[in-house]
């Protein structure tokens, strides 16, 4: 291996660990969101903010002013500044971790920088991908700005999408970059229509993920999950009841609790043929250690995906505010599985790409 080879693999090294940051971050917004944690600071100090409260004061400053949120007046006017600082904790170490990370890029940056290790073809998407994090940065703050207005109690679940899928755009494209200097794509073996055939699979494949994850985003937001706490069916129903509305068709689409569930629950069905069906020509391909090990991904994810999916809305009848249990547990494993089934899907693009 040659130096600009080495130079090459330490920087995709370094974008594979804001990757995996980046996985943890999402996490960590799950957590925060179950946990009905995101309200609990109503300011955004960049700087200041890195640190907790550090005396006894300053938490009953903070308190005070959450107590003038709608989600304190009108959901937690009972909590005591111990409940208050249980949410708090998670609200800060996600916006820590966020932190975390922009310094992470930020001293690989200067570093790679210093010691010439990036190529002239390495600067635009490194400039993309610090416009990505600022935005999506900003984005979050939109989003919690929403809930501290008017008679809101939790984030706007649009917002709350919003800023889900830029995050997933954000790991995506970090992880294209990083595959970019370290992986070879696919040399395929087998026939070019193959090839294409798997290629425009896995461009379906991505839309209509990316549509269930925005779904996925619009459940959580809604809390939608134990309108129909029931499997296979809706409410004993194939097809229920209320799936429209007085809205129009793209408010019905994003506020309608019941016709979110259903959409959810439809568009999982959909990708699991369809991913088992794409992935008999994944398997016919031959081609790299990498794609020998990636092809096997997409079908394994989207099943375990799809169980836990059941799961988590078979437990989402026993929810007990304020309680962490099975319905946490699964809903935040499911959130994960998703994030690892879209990175399996950017992996077969990849290969493919030539």
């Amino acid at each position: 291996m040659n130096l600009k080879d080495q130079h090459s693999k330490a920087v995709a090294n370094w974008l594979l660990l804001g990757v995996g940051m980046t996985v943890i971050q999402i996490a960590l917004g799950g957590i925060t969101r179950l946990t009905g944690s995101g309200l609990s600071i109503t300011e955004w100090d960049v700087v200041t903010g890195a640190l907790p409260p550090l005396s006894e004061a300053h938490w009953q400053t903070l308190f005070e002013k959450y107590k003038s949120t709608p989600q304190f007046n009108l959901l937690n006017f009972d909590f005591t500044l111990a409940n208050f600082k249980f949410i708090f904790f998670w609200e800060w170490f996600h916006r820590l971790w966020a932190r975390t990370i922009g310094l992470v890029f930020a001293i690989g940056f200067i570093y790679f920088l210093v010691k010439k290790y990036f190529k002239p073809s390495m600067v635009k998407p490194l400039v993309v991908l610090f416009f990505l994090g600022a935005l999506q940065g900003a984005i979050g703050w939109i989003m919690v700005a929403s809930g501290l207005e008017g008679d809101a109690v939790y984030v706007k679940p649009t917002r709350l999408a919003l800023h889900f899928i830029f995050a997933l755009g954000l790991l995506c494209y970090t992880y294209w970059f990083a595959l970019s200097l370290k992986v070879e794509a696919l040399t395929a073996d087998t026939e070019k229509k193959n090839n294409n055939w798997i290629k425009k699979g896995a461009w379906i494949i991505l839309t209509i993920l990316t549509l269930q994850l925005i779904y996925g985003a619009l459940m959580a937001g809604h809390k939608a999950a134990n309108v129909a706490s029931t499997w296979p069916t809706i409410n004993g129903q194939w097809v229920p009841m209320g799936l429209t509305s007085a809205d129009s068709f793209l408010l019905n689409a994003v506020n309608n609790t019941i016709w979110i569930h259903f959409v959810h629950r439809g568009l999982a069905y959909l990708l699991v043929v369809l991913i088992i069906l794409w992935s008999f020509k994944l398997f016919q391909q031959k081609g790299n250690t990498f794609w020998n090990q990636a092809r096997n991904l997409p079908m394994i994810l989207v099943l375990v995906q799809v169980a836990l999916g059941i799961f988590t809305v078979l437990s989402s009848a026993h929810i007990v505010p304020g309680v962490w249990s099975s319905f946490e547990w699964l809903a935040q494993i499911h959130q994960l599985v998703g994030m690892l089934l879209l990175l399996s899907v950017v992996n077969i693009i990849y290969a493919t790409k030539n």
